[in-house]
């Protein structure tokens, strides 16, 4: 009974819905993109060699709306710093639709052989760093700037208006400094005019060039930051019953923490996360401190599931240093939230994906990722779906592939993922609006 259930329910979520009759439109937004690709080869080498990082995107985003002002979209600049919305209102009457690019670059010293390579160095958080677009936002800047380009050329025949948001700051702002889908909601990006929906992208390591995938539902996790500060007593090494040694008391935090995810909540729901990243404490090999220091990531997929493991933490914490007879301080730091792909939408959308990439080439029911996006704030306004791109290609092997943040990413650019992303994004655009008809 339960795998029947399943299978009609996965049956819901892939069933095809109706399809433009108008075919000639796609069949020119192929063409279109075709014809676009050297171009958007191009700005796509042009941006990873001059990469900038979240809220620095000057140079990137002076390209970008130089490009919007030329196709002749309605252009606005300085949106959460360097962010850039641009409007393409098309010939006939219909819904509005959003479509977003991230721009910023990573805090990474390059280490691809590319003639186009970054060289670029720069400060973050204070310390000197190599800049790279080791997550592939320059393609996403590029495949949209294609994507405008394609659209603009069909505006006599569009049945509604596009909104074109390039978005800075997807990886965090510098410390201190508000950025990111979040700044660009606040200052307006998805009203004037408002969209139905948004759509995004993003091309991932070691997916398959020529694959989409995506999945109804929770796609990216919701991260949260934590810190938790235990307090002891500090006393000399030889004689610990002097004192009240908080890093013993923080080695059994970091143990206990991890039984939240195996032992306290229902991962056949959906999976959660709780990741120490740092800890420090202490001065000298024969001093037990005072206190000790951590910090981590929290990450979920469900919203309930989110705030329960907040709690969780800040008792885990609390209870084990209370235990050690030390205190435990705990500070959680809401992040992005869940990813969450709108299943009615993603429904609807699935027979342009299949089209797009072809039947066997589009994966609908994608394994969840337990990174993080903050396109998440724009589907938080309109139901939004979001898809992942793959970039290797066929003939490299996927065990090895550098990861998304490694200095070693690269896009196989010979593998027409440049040309795939125009296609989807404009596609999705389109048949959207023809299905809002």
């Amino acid at each position: 009974m339960l795998q029947t259930l399943v299978l009609i329910l996965l049956g819901a979520v892939a069933a095809p819905g109706p399809r433009p009759a108008d075919d000639k439109l796609s069949t020119e937004i192929d063409q279109r993109a075709a014809a676009a690709n050297d171009q958007v080869i191009l700005w796509r080498r042009d941006i990873h060699q001059n990469p900038e990082m979240g809220n620095r995107e000057v140079r990137t985003s002076g390209i970008v709306a130089e490009h919007l002002r030329k196709l002749g979209l309605e252009v606005r600049t300085g949106v959460a710093r360097t962010g850039v919305v641009g409007v393409l209102k098309g010939a006939l009457p219909g819904p509005v639709v959003a479509l977003r690019a991230d721009m910023d670059a990573l805090p990474v010293t390059e280490q691809v052989d590319l003639p186009f390579a970054s060289k670029v160095r720069s400060t973050y958080n204070g310390q000197e760093v190599g800049v790279m677009h080791a997550c592939g936002h320059d393609a996403h800047t590029a495949i949209l700037m294609g994507t405008a380009q394609v659209l603009a050329g069909l505006r006599d025949r569009l049945p509604g208006t596009v909104k074109f948001i390039f978005q800075p700051a997807e990886e965090g702002a510098p410390t201190d400094e508000p950025g990111g889908a979040e700044v660009m909601v606040r200052e307006g990006a998805m009203e004037n005019p408002r969209p139905e929906a948004i759509f995004g992208l993003h091309v991932m390591s070691p997916d398959e060039a020529g694959t989409i995938r995506t999945r109804p539902g929770g796609i990216l996790a919701s991260s949260d930051r934590f810190r938790i500060v235990v307090k002891g007593r500090q006393t000399h090494a030889a004689r610990p019953w002097g004192g009240i040694d908080p890093i013993v008391a923080a080695a059994q935090i970091v143990t206990a923490l991890q039984m939240i995810e195996s032992r306290q909540i229902d991962v056949t729901l959906a999976p959660g996360l709780v990741t120490v990243g740092t800890i420090h404490g202490g001065v000298r090999n024969n001093i037990i401190p005072d206190e000790v220091e951590m910090t981590g990531t929290l990450r979920a997929l469900d919203e309930s599931m989110r705030l329960d493991i907040h709690q969780r933490v800040k008792r885990t914490a609390e209870m084990t240093a209370a235990a050690a007879g030390a205190t435990a301080t705990v500070e959680i730091f809401p992040g992005y939230p869940i990813t969450y792909n709108d299943p009615e939408l993603t429904r609807k959308m699935a027979p342009t994906l299949r089209a797009v990439a072809g039947e066997t080439k589009a994966s609908l029911e994608s394994a969840v990722n337990l990174g993080s996006e903050d396109f998440s704030y724009f589907q938080k306004v309109a139901p939004g779906l979001y898809v992942i791109l793959g970039i290797r290609a066929p003939s490299t092997p996927a065990e090895g592939f550098p990861s998304n943040h490694s200095p070693r990413f690269h896009i196989e650019e010979e593998a027409r993922v440049l040309n795939l992303g125009v296609r989807t994004m404009s596609r999705l655009a389109v048949d959207y609006m023809r299905l809002k008809k």
